[in-house]
């Protein structure tokens, strides 16, 4: 049982609550713009247990151009997981590394992914999380299933035929009892120039009876990741949040990181997770703008001035508990 424990924990794409009784969420995000930029969505699946044991699984659909979503529930038994690999299922509605099946009242169809961008992996960091994902006592655990990827197929969305080939997806997952108390997250895959994706958060970390501001960024750029994160000595130097935009500064030994992220004044309201209960409420919007700035600081010269477009972007909790002062 330890080894099946360890080697899921070294692939948390997989299914990671198979033992969990009550206050325990897990969800994957899948989010899928078409080629012409005109439609795009985000299909979260997942499971909620809550304190008292009370289990559903769900299904969540964020239309992000119209910014409306649905919530659809689903009996907890209706949700089955491969052990060994990313195979999970409710009902007829399938979800792996490289495609989803979707069977809904107002959804149907199957996607295929292509050329999949994984957070590496290593010994030491099984992925985005690092080390602390060997820490039994996290509030919530995240993990990159794929940064970048093309896709295939069509979905019949509302009584609409829609193409989604040769358009662009992301994927990520989180799991654990709740969502921060406060956090930011934004994450972009269309540039100018295709290929590069980018995925920022900070968030409200309680730590044994303490709590901390961590983070995470990834820019995937001209095919190598760059990381801007907590433990590996990354340093987050400026953040301010105020209703029109997010500005950030993060800096690692090679690289600086300028991002601001302006927000829209019209989001989607997603469910979210307290203690397993889905009672939380977030708002999202895939309609932001990202502008980037990547500057090798050891040379002075600048990688990459862009703006990133279909931005996602949640402001979210008590804001106050991360802003640096």
């Amino acid at each position: 049982m330890f080894l099946k424990k360890y080697l899921t924990l070294f692939n948390p794409e997989q299914f990671q609550g198979a033992r969990k009784k009550r206050s325990y969420f897990e969800g994957w995000y899948y989010k899928v713009i078409n080629v012409t930029e005109t439609k795009g969505f985000a299909f979260i699946p997942g499971i909620a247990l809550d304190d008292n044991g009370n289990k559903q699984a769900f299904i969540q659909v964020l239309d992000g151009k119209k910014k409306l979503s649905n919530y659809h529930a689903f009996a907890f038994d209706a949700f089955k997981a491969t052990p060994g690999s990313f195979q999970v299922s409710i009902l007829e509605n399938r979800f792996s590394l490289d495609s989803i099946t979707l069977d809904l009242p107002d959804v149907r169809g199957r996607l295929q992914f292509h050329g999949e961008v994984p957070w590496p992996k290593h010994w030491y960091s099984p992925g985005i999380m690092g080390f602390y994902t060997f820490v039994p006592f996290m509030e919530c655990y995240h993990g990159i299933v794929s940064m970048y990827h093309t896709i295939s197929g069509h979905l019949e969305i509302n009584g609409e035929t829609i193409d989604f080939t040769n358009g662009r997806g992301y994927t990520e997952k989180d799991w654990g009892r709740s969502f921060p108390s406060a956090y930011i997250w934004m994450q972009s895959n269309h540039f100018s120039e295709t290929g590069i994706s980018i995925k920022v958060s900070v968030a409200r970390i309680p730590w044994i009876g303490m709590a901390f501001v961590g983070f995470i960024a990834g820019i995937w750029i001209r095919d190598h990741l760059i990381q801007f994160t907590t433990y590996n000595r990354s340093v987050l130097r400026m953040l301010k949040i105020d209703e029109k935009k997010v500005e950030l500064v993060m800096e690692n030994k090679k690289y600086r990181l300028e991002i601001t992220a302006l927000r829209d004044a019209v989001t989607a309201a997603l469910a979210s997770p307290i203690r397993g209960r889905m009672d939380g409420r977030i708002e999202e919007s895939m309609t932001s703008t990202i502008e980037v700035s990547l500057i090798d600081i050891t040379t002075g010269k600048t990688i990459l001035k862009d703006n990133g477009r279909n931005a996602g972007l949640e402001v979210a909790g008590k804001i106050e508990q991360i802003l640096l002062l």
